[in-house]
Parts: structure tokens; sequence; C-alpha cells
């Protein structure tokens, strides 16, 4: 999906990019990404200094049915556990690639040049971002199971990328 929005409603700030060094199953020192790789935190300018926000912005993103992927993989592996049908690794290429097709079509249809692929390496509180769009994000893990009327096929994971136009970039 893509969604055209008012940079007021963009909450960011540095702490944000402070997450990454928060532990996390099998990190407990946070991302071993941080301080190290390309467009990863703390060098990172914040999102405002990186996108124009006189210019259109637009928030991309991909709702990707994650139960039914992870469905049909227990069907596939029926000695699986939980956690290896939940695996990012089996899933995440699959919506990144769908992801990659809504940043391409809204670059080309709106003359943009930049594409943010991760916000909050930028600062950008991405959760309250979503909201002031009317998503509201789940951050269990795995998703809850509600049997009833197989709700539980309905549980989703939601890549987000911003797009606009870059500080003095030619249109």
């Amino acid at each position: 999906m893509i969604k055209k929005i008012n940079p007021k409603i963009i909450v960011y700030d540095t702490e944000i990019q402070c997450l990454c060094t928060r532990p996390f199953y099998k990190h407990p020192r946070g991302c071993p990404n941080y301080n190290k790789k390309d467009g990863c935190p703390p060098n990172q300018l914040l999102i405002n200094n990186v996108l124009d926000f006189e210019k259109d912005l637009y928030v991309i993103y991909t709702e990707f049915p994650v139960e039914k992927f992870a469905k049909r993989m227990k069907k596939r592996h029926l000695n699986w556990s939980q956690r290896q049908i939940y695996n990012p690794r089996l899933w995440q290429s699959h919506a990144r690639k769908l992801q990659r097709i809504e940043e391409v079509k809204v670059m080309k249809e709106n003359g943009l040049t930049k594409i943010i692929l991760s916000p909050e390496a930028h600062g950008v509180n991405v959760t309250e971002l979503m909201k002031n769009i009317g998503i509201s994000l789940k951050w269990e893990w795995p998703p809850e199971h509600m049997l009833k009327n197989k709700a539980y096929l309905n549980n989703t994971v939601y890549i987000v990328s911003l797009g606009g136009h870059e500080f003095n970039a030619q249109i």
C-alpha cells in the first residue's frame, strides 16, 4: 500500500535509533549491526535531514499474512516447531519482494528520489507513524492463535518504508 502523508504525523527522535541497542532473542547486546553496517544507527541522520518535508512524502507498507505462510510451512514440515515455522528467514524474502514492487511503483508514479528502507535508523517511530495512518501494529511474537472462525489466519506483519525527495535532489 502507498499512502501520501503530512510530515507532521512523523514522530522521530534520536531515542528511536537507540532501540537497536536493546537486548532481544539471542542478542543480549542488541543488534550486531549497530554502529557497524551501512544504513544502521547511530551514523544516520534524523529523517527530517534526509527527506525534504516541504515536498510530498509517502508511507509504503506491505501487510504480509505470516500466519497463512506459517500454516503452509507446517503442512510441508510436520515435525517443525512453532519457532521454525515462524522463522523470519522463511517469510521475509517474500514480503520484501512485495514491498520492493510498491516502492518502485511510488517512485515512478510520483517522481520520488529517495526510499528510506529502515525508517527507524533515521529515528522514525514506526509504531506511532502507522497508528497515525490507522494501523495498529501488534508486537507479540509469535502471533496469538485465535481459533474462533480461524481468525489466526489474519495475523500479519508489516514492512514499512518512507518515500520522498532528498534535499537538493534533481527531479
